[in-house]
């Protein structure tokens, strides 16, 4: 004789948020109120605030481009469906942000946004500034980020028209209201590293960039805040004194932090803002030394156990992803594909894009 348990839905609940995104996906169609449960935009929420569910998102430029995702928590990658791409053969790509589970991605003629753990995604418009201005995209900063005043994303765009001496030009996308959004009174013109444009760093609800600003050769951190839809400037760290290419942001934890690459003594040191905003709290907290010749390591994320994830090149197109641990020694790396030229962490979500269902 078959016995039915009865669990009580509080506890349900709290078992269900445990599990991964691909196994809740499945278990929509269990029945009625388990849909209804995994659907509800809470339970997403809550979701997402107890999943350490960490991966890094590669991009080979094949023909068709390939999708990969590595999950170094247990050291397993797997390939990722990228049928939304599929109708337009896209030649050029390139990440421009990760926010919440959504990554933001750069087709040159359009934009994506796409959420690799449940596959929901919108195409999004080049903005009707920004499309005049192609030929000087390399130069754009792009960042995309989350308002939570709104419940809105937003992907950011900052460039520079050298046909108006060259002025700034700050705008907005909100996939809430579908529509740009032009920020006027902004600051001097920003340049990022010519050829390599990075993604803003979406933290503490701003999108950070680092540049130059133009005429003057000094490098900052320019900052958007979503809120507030304001635009400013913080200062690196004193005697922080580096090429635009030698650096760059990125979120160690809980912190806004800087890399950059010291060639002559062949190491890369970890800078961290202890507290936001606070120019005096910028310390050099780790360095992380060359095993062998120069150094090309370049880190990307934080595990949830504390040890950091990177990139490093190893010669002869050949790139692989290392670990290291809070002392800077080296645990283990893994080689990835040879053609990879974009990767960017995320994590695993079950949120849906406003208007979407």
């Amino acid at each position: 004789m078959q016995m039915e348990i009865n669990l009580p839905s509080e506890l349900i609940i709290e078992i269900l948020l445990r599990l991964p995104v691909k196994s809740l996906t499945r278990f929509k169609s269990v029945c009625k109120s388990w849909f209804s449960i995994i659907s509800h935009s809470n339970f997403a929420n809550s979701h997402f605030q107890i999943t350490t569910t960490t991966h890094i998102l590669t991009i080979s430029a094949t023909s068709p481009l390939k999708f990969q995702s590595i999950d170094f928590e247990i050291n397993h990658h797997s390939l990722l469906n990228h049928n939304f791409l599929l109708p337009r053969p896209y030649s050029y790509l390139q990440i421009k942000g990760s926010c919440r589970g959504f990554i933001c991605l750069y087709c040159y003629i359009d934009i994506w946004i796409w959420n690799p753990s449940n596959g929901i995604h919108k195409q999004i418009p080049l903005s009707p500034f920004g499309s005049e201005l192609l030929e000087y995209h390399l130069r754009h900063l792009y960042g995309f980020g989350y308002d939570p005043s709104r419940d809105d994303y937003m992907v950011v765009l900052l460039s520079y028209d050298p046909r108006a001496n060259f002025s700034s030009h700050l705008e907005f996308f909100s996939l809430r209201d579908n529509m740009w959004y032009e920020i006027e009174d902004t600051h001097s013109a920003y340049l990022t590293d010519f050829g390599n444009p990075r993604a803003g760093s979406f933290f503490n609800g701003a999108i950070h960039w680092v540049a130059e600003r133009y005429g003057s050769s000094v490098n900052v951190i320019v900052v958007f805040d979503l809120m507030e839809r304001k635009l400013f400037e913080m200062p690196l760290p004193d005697g922080f004194d580096h090429d635009l290419e030698d650096f760059g942001l990125w979120i160690f934890g809980e912190f806004l932090s800087l890399w950059v690459v010291d060639y002559d003594n062949h190491l890369v040191e970890i800078w961290v803002m202890k507290e936001y905003k606070l120019h005096s709290s910028w310390t050099k907290t780790l360095v992380i030394r060359a095993k062998r010749g120069i150094p090309f390591y370049k880190p990307v994320c934080r595990t949830k156990s504390g040890d950091i994830i990177g990139k490093d090149y190893i010669g002869k197109d050949h790139d692989r992803l290392v670990k290291y641990n809070d002392k800077g020694q080296r645990l283990e790396y893994l080689y990835i594909d040879r053609y990879v030229n974009e990767l960017a962490m995320y994590t695993e979500s079950l949120f849906s894009l406003p208007g979407e269902l």
